[in-house]
């Protein structure tokens, strides 16, 4: 697997985990799942099983390298791309795919948010490695597809038709961000529609090639550092790319106008551990349906709610049904779990009312 590659994407701030998910540490950088490590740490490990450690790059914000050393200490500086603003997914993965075929223009590169739940390690290298196989000479783009259980409004969708020569992949046809329940109902009866797991695996050549042919603009800014990458000019020359970026998503600059595009319906036990509610989801339950991350939590007559607080922290909840409960210290955050898109607007609010420090 020396051709083989990963980039990890850890520069997000998680709002729709707030307060927990601070500006500061979000949420990729928190044991949030109570496991005794972060979310990117579990990232980190599961691709272990994949490609040696060398060939492991995080891309994350500035602000942010101290805590990826620490927490990630086997990887090297070079391995560390760091983003002096945040533009989304493109410049994201423009970067760090330039950055790698200038290394190895024979890469093949695997590319996974930081601060998703995957349940079943080997399906997941196995779906892995035959994506790795399926683009090594053909010149397609992968997105990996998760086999829906429920009409999920959260997610993203991919709608897949006609069947690459017998391989397990499809052709993706179309993209639907976030639909409505309706929509997603019917997505679920019709067959041939994914959730949109955010991963991706293509040839470095492949990408750039899209890339140069969707979002010139981000193209060229990039392709201009191949005297740059993996030397000390590197960041200053980053700093110039980035400002001539826009704000766009791999998804919407060129996946959904490129028609080499391809999915492989998959199940890996997987979650983009988005929300509060998707939180819930994956929780343990009491018989009454509450998810309790807490040691001195006492509840009397309430159900179906999320509940974090300081573990030593005595917390007392009687005839709450449907909340989510989040303790801090420094903020408590009460709100019915199906108002949970409140949480964006509440962090606006805040900054208006120049609350900035709890954010």
């Amino acid at each position: 697997m020396s051709n083989v590659y990963v980039a990890i994407m850890a520069g997000g701030i998680g709002s729709r985990f707030w307060p927990k998910s601070r500006a500061a540490k979000p949420k990729q950088f928190l044991d949030i799942l109570n496991t005794g490590k972060t979310l990117i740490q579990l990232t980190y490990e599961r691709f272990l099983d994949i490609v040696p450690k060398e060939n492991i790059y995080v891309v994350t914000a500035e602000d942010y390298t101290s805590l990826v050393k620490e927490q990630l200490p086997d990887i090297k500086d070079h391995q560390i791309l760091k983003e002096p603003v945040r533009r989304n997914t493109a410049p994201c993965i423009t970067y760090a795919c330039h950055k790698i075929y200038t290394a190895n223009p024979n890469a093949t590169i695997i590319i996974s948010p930081a601060d998703h739940l995957i349940l079943q390690q080997e399906k997941f290298s196995g779906v892995i490695n035959k994506c790795i196989d399926f683009v090594k000479d053909n010149g397609l783009l992968v997105t990996l597809g998760i086999t829906p259980t429920r009409p999920a409004t959260g997610y993203g969708y991919v709608q897949f038709v006609d069947e690459h020569s017998a391989s397990g992949f499809y052709k993706v046809k179309t993209f639907t961000e976030k639909p409505s329940l309706e929509i997603a109902s019917t997505f679920l009866k019709s067959g041939d529609f994914l959730w949109n797991s955010g991963m991706f695996v293509w040839k470095a050549k492949t990408i750039l090639e899209a890339i140069r042919k969707y979002l010139p603009e981000i193209g060229d800014a990039f392709r201009d550092g191949e005297n740059h990458y993996n030397k000390p000019s590197e960041d200053a020359f980053i700093k110039e790319a980035y400002s001539q970026c826009t704000n766009i998503s791999i998804d919407y600059g060129v996946m959904e106008k490129a028609d080499n595009v391809y999915t492989l319906p998959a199940e890996f036990g997987w979650s983009d551990v988005g929300s509060w509610e998707s939180l819930y989801e994956i929780y343990n339950h009491d018989y009454l349906g509450n998810a309790v991350a807490g040691k001195n939590v006492k509840i009397y007559d309430s159900a179906n709610n999320m509940i974090m607080v300081p573990k030593d922290k005595l917390v007392v909840l009687q005839g709450l049904r449907d909340y989510c409960v989040v303790d801090t210290g420094d903020v408590l955050l009460i709100c019915e779990k199906s108002q949970e898109q409140m949480i964006k607007q509440i962090t606006v609010d805040l900054k208006v009312s120049n609350l900035d420090k709890y954010l």
